[in-house]
Formats: structure tokens, sequence, C-alpha cells
């Protein structure tokens, strides 16, 4: 049987409800694993029933899909596609000085205004990508920052804390002092410290504390607030730098912290010193990932829903957000989602999502059905999903995803994208010995998938 028959495309779009997970649960690494011995994703099912509640008797203006007739004919070999498809709305280098432009606080000005994301949490099968995030060997602010480097060596540190409200949904910083930084200029500086929710580096995520003037031990005890859900810290870095004023030239990096808050003790509330740091200068190549993809997966064997339907399988792939999505020019971003089931890499295979504008957290919510399928033809096939930048009118790959075994040989041939990592694969297995159950999963938009001839 030809790999190329595999699949008959069909595109839904189904609405999802928030789901928040809870600051304790979120922090005290409690996660949800997919079930591999038959267990049913029971929340992906409510979800679905409430979905399609809302769809035959939502308020008006709410989103009613176009039902695609189902044909009682014999599936036709080859691929055909019918969309009922609707928008919802090398090296590193130490650094022993930065400086940058002269700060201006336009924030008001600024046409980089983040959207309020609705932002949900719930791991599947994959547990090393929940914890890990996406985390940088080195600075995370090295990829977006500009200017030359200085001579100012850094030294010194700083105390914080941090607090997340619950109730407000903010995340609060508290810039306590610093000591015994550099001098920027004969034995003196004037700091402050600047903060960012990366990997948003727009003006909107930027806060600063006021200029101490003539002093290596700034006292500030400052509080920076961020509204932020309490399901997006995981997938967030805090910034700390600390900065000379130089009012008629470049700002003087004097140093930085970096904070994973998916790993911080949020039991603690007290103030923490930390050892400011050189900022490291990374290659945009050498980033392993590009942030979390959230999705769920299912399987519908032929004649599952009665009366001989569905002719032959389907699969179905909810794709609902992005996570933390890392471009190189940071802040946020224009992002699209393209869909193969591989070896069939066609046109009509490929389907896409609608693009999601300046965000780095974007909600999808856009359902692949790919049916044509027989149990067998999941060992050789692959779902392959690759999330996008459009940037100008040439997009750009950020990176993906590859649902499959993972063998490297797909109907007896040897295929380079059957590269599957271990979390993957765990994902479609777990698909295949649970059919008609969504399996839950998130995942790491990894940059080292292998390319793949056309």
């Amino acid at each position: 049987m030809s790999g190329c028959t595999l699949v008959h495309a069909t595109i839904r779009h189904r609405k999802t409800k928030n789901r928040d997970v809870p600051l304790a649960g979120l922090f005290n690494g409690e996660r949800e694993e997919t079930s591999q011995n038959g267990d049913t994703s029971s929340e992906a099912e409510r979800r679905l029933k409430d979905s399609k509640e809302e769809e035959s008797g939502g308020s008006q203006g709410s989103f009613k899909p176009v039902p695609t007739p189902r044909k009682n004919s014999p599936v036709v070999q080859g691929i055909q596609l019918r969309t009922s498809f609707s928008s919802s709305k090398d090296c590193e280098r130490r650094s022993n000085g930065h400086s940058e432009e002269p700060e201006e606080d336009t924030e008001s000005l600024s046409s980089c205004v983040t959207e309020l994301e609705r932002t949900s949490l719930k791991s599947g099968s994959s547990n090393g990508s929940l914890q890990s995030g996406y985390t940088l060997s080195g600075s995370m602010m090295s990829l977006f920052s500009s200017g030359d480097f200085g001579m100012v060596e850094v030294r010194g540190r700083i105390q914080f804390s941090l607090v997340y409200d619950t109730q407000k949904e903010e995340l609060q910083v508290k810039v306590y002092r610093c000591e015994d930084i550099a001098s920027a200029r004969k034995d003196r500086s004037d700091p402050y410290v600047k903060t960012y929710l990366l990997p948003d580096k727009s003006n909107h995520s930027k806060k600063k504390t006021a200029v101490k003037k003539k002093t290596l031990n700034p006292v500030y005890d400052q509080t920076l607030r961020y509204k932020v859900r309490v399901g997006e810290l995981r997938s967030r870095t805090l910034n700390l730098s600390v900065w000379h004023a130089q009012p008629l030239g470049r700002n003087v990096f004097l140093g930085e912290v970096e904070v994973t808050l998916g790993l911080w003790d949020w039991t603690c509330s007290l103030p923490q010193w930390q050892d400011l740091q050189p900022r490291i200068h990374l290659n945009p190549d050498s980033i392993s990932s590009r942030g979390l993809i959230l999705l769920s997966i299912k399987f519908v064997p032929d004649g599952f829903e009665g009366g001989g339907l569905p002719l032959t399988g389907e699969l179905h792939i909810w794709l609902r957000e992005a996570q933390g999505l890392l471009a190189n020019k940071g802040g946020v971003i224009d992002s699209f989602v393209k869909s193969y089931i591989l070896p069939d890499a066609s046109r009509q295979s490929g389907q896409k999502t609608r693009v999601v504008k300046r965000s780095i957290n974007p909600t999808y919510n856009h359902t692949m059905v790919y049916d044509g399928f027989h149990s067998s033809d999941l060992r050789e096939a692959c779902a392959e999903l690759t999330v996008w930048q459009r940037d100008g009118s040439k997009p750009q790959v950020l990176g993906g995803i590859r649902l499959s075994y993972g063998t490297g040989q797909s109907y007896g041939e040897a295929v380079s994208w059957m590269d599957s990592t271990e979390d993957e694969v765990a994902v479609w297995t777990s698909m295949i010995e649970n059919p008609n159950h969504w399996v839950d999963a998130t995942l790491s938009i990894r940059t080292n998938l292998v390319q793949r001839s056309e």
C-alpha cells in the first residue's frame, strides 16, 4: 500500500474553555499524565461536550461550524480536501560589560502592546518537557540585545523577592537593593534595575526602578508588577538587569540574573540574594527549543460510531495553543502552525491554522481531522506539526514536533522524518493503545527536526 494514499483530509474548528491550573499544583510538581492502560481523558471529553453545547445553543456571535457531510460511497484513493474552517478571533562569549541605547519612557506610545493571553497548562505523557520548558544555556536576553560590549567588569549581587497574588493574577517582583556593584564612571554609578518577563521584550514587558545617584550599594524597595495568568508562569523567565544611567549616552550594563519561574520555590516569599552575572552572547542557532505546544490527539477506528461510520479510521489533532514562543528578535510575534501526515507531504495533506498576531502565547483552537486510516497505518505514519513566524512576506519556521513510533522507517523504507523524541513517541503510542480517547500532551517545540525532502 502506498503511503501517499493514507489520508483524506478535513478540518474542523472548535471552541475551548480556558483551563487554569492551581498555583500549588503547578509549582509543587504535580502533573497529570496520559494513561497508558486505557484510562480516558475525561477532561478533554468534557470540554468537547461543552464546546458542542455552546456551538448548538451559544449566544449570538459565537462560532458555529459548518457541518461536513459524510459520504456513504467507498473512500476514494488519494487525497481529497474538504474544509469547514472559520477563524475564531560558535561560540559563546562572556561580556565584561554591555551598553544599550538611552532609555526613554515611551511605553504609552509603543505599538508593541501584548494582548491579554488566556493560557492553560495541562501536561500529557511528556513529563520532561514541562519541567524544563524551553531553557537556554546562558542569557535569554543576549538573543534580543543590541549595542556594543563595554569595559565594565560585572560584580556584586542583587536582593529581590517574588510573590504571586492568585486573586489579582499578578506577579509581584520586589527589588530591595544591590550590593558592591561595578563602578561605571570614576568610582561611581547611577544604577537602576530593569526587568522583563521573557521571552516578551516589548515595552509592555519592561519595568524599571528609580535611578539611584552616585552609589555602588543602591537601595530601591520597589515592587514591579506583572499581570499574568498562573498557567503561563511556567513558560516564562524573569530577567533582572542592573544598568548605569547615562543621560547623554548609552546606558552601561552592570550585570543581570535570570529566574526560570517554572523552577522557582513559590512557598518562600523572603528576600533572596543572587550574584549578578555577565551577559552571555549566544548564537540563535544553538537554541534547542522555541517554546511549548499544547494539543490533544485521538484515533477513531472505522465503524466505531455505528452504521459502518466512519468508513475508515480518523486521526483527530486538536491544536490548542503554544506557550512562550521564542523568536530570534524576541517580543511578540505573528505565528501559525502547519500540519502534515507523512509520508504524504503534498499540499493537499498540508493544513495550517489561522495566523495569531502579536502574541508569544497564541491560542489556535484548531482541529485537524484526517481520515483514510487503518490501524496498521499508524505504525508507519508520522504527524508533523511545525510552528511558523510570519515576518514580512516570507514566513520562518521556529521549530516543531513529530508524533510517530520513531523507528526511522516507513513501509520498509528508511526515512529521515521518523525522528520522534522519547516524549513524542510516548504520546503517539498512548493514542494507538487507547483508541477513541483524547490524549493530552504538552511538548517542546524543538529546533532539531531532521530536514525532509519534499
